[in-house]
């Protein structure tokens, strides 16, 4: 009983955790060819689960990760915070990248959007996984005692992610307005990665409210654009 319990908790904290992964392969898959996105969400989510699996039975390294390496002016940094630190960078400049490019191209600066290659975007798609993976995977160590219980809960997870990726990207795609809106919550998630590096954790349940409520915001306000166009003349 136990075990269950324990996996339907670590199963929730898993899909909670992969709601960040699923907004950036979303962005990350749009600058594909529409034959590619699908094999790159795929392709990108297998090799994460492949590695995430790996570090749980390599959880003694991956519970070194938490040992303070250094400390600068009285913080202490661990392998883990290093690896926060940089992850959080690489979301904010990737999403604020996205946003100047995209920016460009609704003023007509540039012509030809720029497209990833399927390697580019899968490599991406890793290099992120690999960020939020430590976490997952010392989350899941912290929640569970049975290796079983942690491979399914993250079998889970990773399941969820490539059900859902698909969709949201679709949705993402056809409203201009929600891939800005989904960029900015890259630029929030990129900056709690790095508070949590330097030791000033945010509760998650703030972002996500946050992220909710913006996203509620939005939608109400592209329905109110539906039914404000004129009804298209017949004939």
């Amino acid at each position: 009983m136990e075990a269950i319990v324990a996996l339907l908790t670590l199963t929730a904290l898993e899909v909670v955790l992969g709601i960040d992964n699923i907004v950036f392969i979303s962005i990350l898959s749009d600058k594909l060819p529409p034959e590619q996105r699908a094999k790159a969400r795929l392709i990108g989510l297998s090799l994460a689960f492949v590695m995430r699996v790996l570090f749980l039975f390599s959880i003694t390294w991956i519970m070194r990760l938490s040992q303070p390496l250094f400390a600068v002016f009285g913080i202490d940094f661990s392998g883990r915070d290093l690896i926060l630190i940089g992850g959080g960078l690489f979301l904010m400049g990737k999403a604020t990248y996205e946003i100047h490019h995209k920016l460009e191209v609704a003023q007509g600066e540039i012509k030809v959007p720029k497209t990833l290659t399927l390697a580019a975007a899968v490599f991406q798609i890793l290099l992120v996984d690999l960020v939020f993976s430590v976490d997952s995977v010392i989350t899941a160590v912290g929640l569970a005692r049975e290796l079983w219980v942690m491979v399914t809960a993250v079998l889970i997870a990773i399941v969820f992610m490539m059900a859902f990726a698909g969709p949201v990207s679709r949705l993402i795609d056809a409203h201009p307005s929600l891939k800005v809106l989904a960029l900015a919550f890259l630029v929030l998630i990129g900056f709690n990665l790095m508070a949590e590096g330097f030791d000033y954790k945010i509760p998650k349940g703030y972002t996500y409210f946050a992220m909710a409520f913006a996203l509620a915001v939005e939608v109400l306000n592209i329905r109110l654009q539906y039914r404000a166009k004129p009804p298209s003349k017949v004939g």
